[in-house]
């Protein structure tokens, strides 16, 4: 059996991926209330400890494992210091990027079989790679085997292009080999058009699917796993402005199609981000799900932005799984959060490389 220990754990899409794998989680660490509060209503049996990780003491929670047992620390370190999105404060005095130097504490107080350390694509090349390498060789140095890569959640059944950096090590001189690549990808329409139909600012809770199991897709019927009604269809309301701006943007479109008279408001829409009011293509797999209010993705087939459950949809979280807080809260906890299919995909090749070892 492989243990694992999830730091940085947020909403616990990286825990939720490694127990799909087979795994079986000891603890978890997260600061943030809410998303801890959603850890703990998802994985019930797991203690979750919210606190700021530089106050934790690793070998107090651990609990005895089988000889034949592997133990497996992972997790992400918040990672706004290291995205191609973050023009603000990308550079190494933003405080959150020293928190990787708490998950290499956790690995060499712990010294676990395995770690696996998750961050955005803007991480590998960050300051040319500098940090990257830093970090490869503190774990080198602690006698770990390292491999990274860049993985796209659409090579591994989400209906997402999303990069994430994984570095996987090991301290028994494995040369760990990522998961090979899905053929078939999901598009944004295989992941949400079973989901009822909404307006902007709409709040319910429980809603029935709109069409049976039988008919909807596979993914669909993946996610729905048993689920009897859609959960959480909660959509941001948008001023009235805002969603007249929307009837102009067809899909794979962004604000740029708005006309100039509806964007007063910008001083220089030059300065627009290109993912502002982005339409959803229904034919292919959906952009970055990150701070999707924020930037307000819009529906690909309806004049409002996206729900919880179809931007958790998109993120491959199966409707059984309930996020708690504000909607504001669940909204971050959604775009920070590791796809679960991409997560199981990379521990499925962990746990199958260990068992190689036995």
């Amino acid at each position: 059996m492989l243990y694992g220990i999830d730091i940085f754990s947020g909403a616990g899409g990286l825990s939720l991926g490694a127990e799909m794998a087979g795994a079986s989680i000891m603890f978890a660490v997260e600061k943030d209330k809410s998303a801890a509060e959603t850890y703990r209503y998802n994985h019930n049996d797991t203690p979750v400890i919210c606190d700021d990780i530089h106050n934790i003491n690793p070998l107090q929670h651990i609990t005895p494992i089988g000889p034949n047992d592997q133990l497996i620390v992972f997790g992400g370190p918040p990672c706004q210091g290291f995205s191609t999105s973050n023009t603000v404060t990308r550079n190494m005095q933003n405080p959150n990027n020293s928190l990787f130097e708490e998950f290499v504490r956790f690995v060499s107080v712990i010294q676990p079989d395995w770690f696996l350390f998750e961050n955005v694509e803007g991480f590998y090349r960050f300051e040319k790679g500098t940090i990257r390498n830093k970090v490869k060789h503190c774990f080198e140095d602690l006698g770990y085997t390292v491999n990274d890569a860049l993985l796209t959640a659409s090579d591994y059944g989400v209906p997402q292009h999303r990069h994430r950096y994984i570095m996987v090590g090991n301290r028994h001189g494995i040369e760990f080999a990522f998961p090979e690549k899905q053929e078939k990808k999901y598009t944004v329409a295989d992941a949400i058009s079973d989901l009822p139909a909404l307006v902007n600012g709409q709040m319910e809770d429980i809603l029935p699917y709109a069409c049976p199991a039988s008919k909807a897709s596979e993914y669909a019927r993946q996610m729905r796993n048993g689920s009897r009604r859609s959960r959480q269809n909660y959509v941001s309301r948008n001023a009235d402005y805002v969603i007249e701006r929307y009837k102009y943007i067809k899909q794979g479109q962004n604000w740029e199609a708005i006309p100039n008279e509806l964007m007063r408001n910008y001083k220089n829409r030059n300065n627009c981000h290109s993912g502002i009011y982005k339409r959803l293509m229904q034919d292919k797999p959906s952009v970055v799900i990150s701070n999707y209010r924020k930037n307000m993705l819009i529906h690909p087939w309806q004049d409002r932005g996206l729900s919880v459950r179809e931007a958790a949809r998109l993120q491959s979280f199966p409707d059984a799984f309930i996020f708690k807080g504000t909607l504001m809260d669940i909204q971050q906890q959604i775009g920070n959060a590791v796809p679960p299919l991409l997560a199981k995909s990379v521990f499925e090749s962990i746990i199958k490389t260990s068992n190689k070892q036995e």
